[in-house]
């Protein structure tokens, strides 16, 4: 069952990927749109919709089974994403294909419906992979729309999207319909510790919540026009290679999941400060105009927002109660889609007024603001794990 909620995962992050990299190349080629303004003010209504869509799901999703749910909204969204793919008018366009992000994002109900029905003790893993996948989409969300984009038309991403949409209802229906699965009820698996209710940090969900809101801001400041600076300082004019070296930090996701798998994964607050502090160096290098240089820096970074994203989400999971992981995860969502609107916002205007390197060095400082609001929100429980560690 797991298995092909994943799959699902990485059908629906591919599909929705595909076109992340390349949207400055879609406006310009589809409608003629050279303003960076333009791309920026798309992505906050993108992030905009989301926001307000998941927690609508994750309420409907208390009411009908998630499977059910994706059913009708995914077959919605192809249907939109095959309209988009025809027409070429730009109002109908925004219209048109914001309504099918409405519908698309109820796919981000399998996250906390997989770890429902996993343990406790399953979650470090379990986030891990689903992390992976998402790199993992990205990966190849990125190199099939840069093929799309340099060998057809960017506007035949959408024929690809709608494709995977229809996949994702195939599958619900199958999944449904099988009698191998049992899809009308979930047990949650009991865990095996009892939950110290003195243990949960006062307003958790706020607190993770305006961290993550800050961490998601920063890295997605530098995603939309990273292409486009790369494009500027390399020698290499290819959409291909400009979509691969925007993909690394998700195939060193996939090295860190290995990595973790290998060796105990560190508990606790302190390693999410030097994984900060590591992501903080890997914008500094990305934002040095040389090939090499801005390739190790992905590297660097790929690393810490791996580790960053998978330890919040443990920290999430852990505080949370199994019959509330879809409306505590579209809380969190919220936080980290406006950070997410906020940075398409502003991203369009920094590059007009600043150029390609700007968003390294406001992503950089956006760390060092994650760094420390972290520190003040969980200094108590920092130090209240460091005596336990003391005394055991």
């Amino acid at each position: 069952m797991r298995r092909f909620l994943i799959f699902m995962t990485l059908v629906a992050v591919v599909s929705d990927y595909l076109l992340h990299p390349f949207y400055p190349q879609f406006f310009e080629a589809r409608f003629g749109i050279l303003n960076p303004k333009s791309v920026g003010y798309y992505f906050a209504a993108i992030c905009f919709m989301v926001m307000i869509s998941f927690p609508f799901w994750a309420y409907v999703a208390k009411k009908r089974s998630e499977l059910q749910i994706l059913v009708y909204t995914q077959a919605i969204a192809g249907v939109l994403a095959l309209y988009c793919y025809w027409t070429t008018s730009y109002i109908n366009f925004w219209l048109v294909s914001l309504t099918m992000i409405l519908f698309k994002a109820s796919y981000l109900l399998v996250y906390p419906y997989i770890l429902k029905i996993s343990t406790k003790d399953e979650h470090p893993k379990t986030i891990g992979l689903l992390s992976v996948i998402v790199h993992l989409g990205g990966i190849l969300g990125a190199v099939l729309g840069g093929l799309t984009v340099n060998l057809v038309d960017a506007s035949f991403i959408f024929l690809i999207m709608a494709g995977g949409d229809f996949v994702q209802m195939g599958m619900s229906v199958y999944l449904l319909n099988s009698k191998k699965y049992n899809t009308n009820y979930m047990v949650v698996p009991e865990s095996t510790e009892t939950r110290n209710k003195g243990t949960i940090p006062k307003g958790f969900i706020l607190k993770i919540g305006l961290i993550t809101l800050i961490l998601y801001f920063s890295d997605f400041l530098i995603r939309p026009f990273f292409s486009r600076f790369w494009e500027s300082i390399s020698i290499y004019d290819s959409t291909i290679i400009s979509g691969s070296i925007y993909a690394i930090p998700g195939f060193v996701a996939l090295f860190a999941l290995w990595y973790n798998t290998k060796r105990a994964a560190q508990q606790g607050y302190k390693p999410i400060i030097s994984t900060l502090l590591i992501g903080a160096l890997g914008l500094l290098l990305q934002g040095i105009p040389i090939e090499t240089t801005v390739i190790l820096g992905r590297i660097v970074y790929g690393w810490a927002i791996f580790q960053a994203v998978v330890r919040f989400d443990v920290l999430l999971f852990e505080f949370s109660e199994p019959e509330t992981y879809a409306l505590d995860y579209s809380k969190i969502h919220f936080f980290q889609n406006l950070g997410v609107l906020l940075s398409s916002f502003f991203v369009g205007e920094l590059v007009d007024g600043f150029g390609l390197q700007i968003p390294f060095v406001v992503a950089f400082f956006g760390f060092a603001i994650t760094l420390l609001v972290y520190y003040v929100f969980f200094k108590t429980e920092m130090r209240l794990q460091h005596k336990k560690i003391i005394n055991t």
